[in-house]
């Protein structure tokens, strides 16, 4: 099946041209900003020259089957990655943007090589020993922010799955710690888990008066 799948020339075009400015960078993006529970992961990833992986898109245009089966491809043929987290209490403590940047930046400094240059998707980039660029809507621009966003996608999904065997009666498998109406459903009946953003359940508490 994976035979079938296309190159996005445009993606790997892009990370060459980046390269004739910075011969060793790193794409970075994070997962799980928006959802009520879990960790916020991130990822860096360095692609070498010349690598084109068939199939790899920005990861929200993607199945879940398909960044599953494309999440080993980029771990084997990528340079370097790294995938970081900032836990719960962190996004507590800091707040969720503060914490993504955190996650940012664990993955670029988790690298096994340094990169030149770190590509950040968005346009609000974390602090790094390396001279840093963003790019908004990053993860259907450039190949190696694409591998990011698949990496850091799945492993919180993976992560997602595993709090779903600690605290079933939540769903996480199925809405990976969104909003959706059985989520918060299950917050109404059981109340909260240690899993959960209380300052994402604010509004939630303030609605139903609790």
């Amino acid at each position: 099946m994976a035979r079938a799948w296309k190159v996005n020339t445009a993606l790997f075009a892009f990370d060459e041209e980046v390269r004739t400015h910075y011969s060793v960078f790193c794409g970075v993006d994070e997962a799980g900003r928006g959802p009520l529970a879990g960790d916020v992961y991130a990822a860096a990833v360095i692609l070498p020259s010349g690598l084109e992986i068939a199939g790899l898109d920005d990861s929200k245009k993607l199945s879940e089957a398909k960044r599953e089966a494309l999440a080993p491809v980029i771990r084997e043929q990528a340079a370097a990655f790294c995938i970081a987290t900032a836990t719960v209490e962190e996004i507590e403590r800091l707040n969720i943007l503060q914490a993504a940047l955190l996650a940012m930046h664990r993955a670029v400094e988790g690298l096994g090589i340094p990169p030149e240059f770190a590509l950040i998707d968005g346009n609000q980039p974390p602090v790094l020993p390396v001279p840093v660029g963003t790019l908004i809507g990053g993860d259907a621009k450039s190949a190696s922010i694409a591998a990011a966003s698949v990496l850091a996608k799945t492993a919180r999904d993976a992560s997602l799955r595993e709090l779903d065997d600690l605290y079933p009666q939540y769903g996480f498998a199925q809405h990976k710690g969104y909003g959706t109406k059985a989520h918060y459903a299950a917050i109404e009946q059981y109340g909260p888990c240690p899993a959960h953003r209380m300052s994402f359940l604010r509004k939630f508490y303030e609605k139903h008066g609790k």
